[in-house]
């Protein structure tokens, strides 16, 4: 309890007394669950666990085949009291887990878009987690914080990305866990930067309800091809879903943004004494991998003075490649650009790098020292301390897979495989035109390939088709893919360029689907 002899009033503080224990009755340090030579083996074994696993992804049906709850009955309802053997465990891992994890690195994973991984990443994955730095602050471990600054600044030059996103100057770097963490973070910094110039022109009568009311008054904007993310910062950031402006797309434009209707929405809603303050871009949309003209969209933003973020968390690291570097001109206009290293770039989940002109306004959104987190180096403002540039306060070492992938592959490599992963698309788009069966509903884009069934003379009766092939084909477990619906059209979405994945494959894929589409037109469906 406490003493009421401890109490210092001077200090308003109270001093627990705790007895000393004699040093004969201290209980002896418990005995670890695994001590260092059992790790060591434990560790050679789950690296051939892995190994394996990779060596025989094929013999797995795609998509998990279990009914949902079907862990709880496998597994008891509270955790051990004492614990369990390694070789239990593994054999859990083997029998309940597995059944019900989907293999997103199969060659025959069709789905959503790659989750490309490399041998080195998931090294470097293993090395981040014997370190276990929880690198906030600088001097919480310089090496986590500086080596993400230098990878990401090699990420920027290999990009061509203006040297305003580079660290040596007022933006820089960060990975963010992914794409939509990325997009929060610049609403907010949007947000920050508007309200800024809107309580500098208010001047010093600036009131919390004056602050109510320019909230209400900021608006942002986005395709209909935006990532659902874009809607869900907008949650987060506190603004009411009618503050989002959804721009239609069509088709005859592949889906992309118009900038003459983002001009006029924009111009309506000045005249309408609303405050346009975000313009979200997208280069490859989810659905079709649509890309917004950047060069157009840019100066309407600029113009506005509204913040303009850039989305290429998918389609960015193809512009690594001279041939397709063009899919980011107009980069300059922006204040901030984010893509996924974990997609396409051989580096394992989660890996988002974002990069922002000025990080200041950042800071000004999301900078808060208690004083338990001040110290020298963050004081003196030579170091960065990430955690003002994120939602978290704890991060890991995410930029040692970074590295180790980016020095074992080089950008040349990362260059072939890309290159590669666009012919596979460009393979397998020569399929879906030699049937007549079917129809292209977008080009081909990079690696996507959008198709549905052309057959019926409404499009009620094409979508219907089309639903039931998705379902046919994910039914046989030999390939698993997904569809989206754009304009209306139900469509089939072909990605291609997974982990290990050929020409080979994408012929058995096209032989499942032309399989199912026969059974169906036999059947009279």
């Amino acid at each position: 309890g406490i003493n009421a002899e401890t109490w210092d009033t001077r200090t308003a503080s109270c001093h627990l007394e705790v007895p000393l224990m004699a040093e004969n009755n201290m209980a002896q340090k418990p005995t670890p669950a695994m001590d260092l030579e059992e790790f060591r083996r434990r560790g050679h074994e789950m690296v051939d666990f892995m190994a394996d696993y990779y060596k025989r992804i094929e013999s797995f049906s795609v998509q998990a085949q279990v009914e949902p709850g079907y862990l709880k009955s496998l597994l008891p309802d509270a955790a051990p009291v004492q614990g369990e053997s390694w070789e239990s465990i593994m054999e859990d891992v083997n029998t309940k887990i597995m059944p019900g994890v989907t293999h997103w690195l199969s060659p025959n994973f069709f789905a959503y878009f790659p989750a490309q991984t490399s041998f080195p990443s998931i090294l470097a994955d293993m090395l981040c987690s014997t370190l276990n730095v929880v690198g906030f602050n600088w001097v919480c471990s310089p090496a986590c914080t500086e080596l993400e600054t230098i990878v990401l600044d090699w990420l920027a030059k290999a990009l061509q990305l203006p040297e305003d996103f580079l660290s040596k100057g007022k933006g820089g770097g960060v990975i963010q866990g992914t794409a939509s963490e990325a997009v929060v973070v610049s609403v907010l910094a949007g947000k920050s930067k508007a309200l800024s110039k809107l309580k500098t022109l208010h001047g010093d009568n600036y009131s919390e309800q004056q602050l109510h009311t320019d909230m209400a008054s900021l608006v942002a904007y986005c395709s209909d091809q935006a990532h659902s993310c874009i809607k869900k910062a907008f949650m987060v950031a506190g603004f009411a879903p009618s503050q989002l402006r959804v721009i239609t797309t069509f088709r005859e434009d592949d889906f992309s943004m118009r900038p003459a209707a983002l001009q006029a929405a924009m111009d309506e809603d000045v005249k309408a004494g609303k405050v346009p303050f975000f313009v979200a871009a997208t280069v490859g949309t989810t659905s079709t991998l649509a890309v917004d003209p950047i060069p157009e969209l840019g100066p309407i933003a600029r113009a506005h003075d509204v913040w303009f973020h850039i989305d290429a968390a998918y389609a960015g690291s193809a512009c690594l490649l001279p041939e397709y570097r063009h899919l980011i001109n107009g980069v300059e206009f922006a204040d901030a650009f984010n893509f996924n290293p974990h997609k396409w770039m051989f580096v394992g989940f989660d890996c988002s790098a974002y990069f922002i002109k000025n990080r200041s306004y950042l800071l000004d959104a999301l900078s808060i020292t208690p004083e338990y987190l001040r110290n020298k180096a963050s004081e003196s403002g030579e170091v960065i301390d990430y955690r003002d540039w994120q939602i978290p306060l704890g991060r890991r070492f995410r930029s040692l897979k970074l590295w180790f992938t980016l020095r074992s592959y080089g950008i040349e490599k990362i260059q072939e495989e890309i290159r590669y992963h666009c012919q596979l698309a460009n393979y397998f788009e020569k399929l879906v035109r030699s049937d007549s069966r079917f129809e292209l509903v977008t080009p081909k884009s990079l690696t996507l390939v959008c198709f549905r069934v052309n057959i019926g003379d409404t499009e009620e009766k094409k979508n219907a088709l089309s639903k039931k092939l998705l379902e046919a084909v994910n039914a046989t477990t030999k390939i698993f893919f997904v569809h989206t619906i754009v304009g209306g059209i139900f469509t089939l979405r072909i990605p291609c360029g997974g982990t290990g994945q050929t020409t080979q494959h994408l012929d058995r894929a096209w032989a499942v689907i032309i399989q199912e589409t026969d059974k169906l037109l036999n059947r009279g469906d």
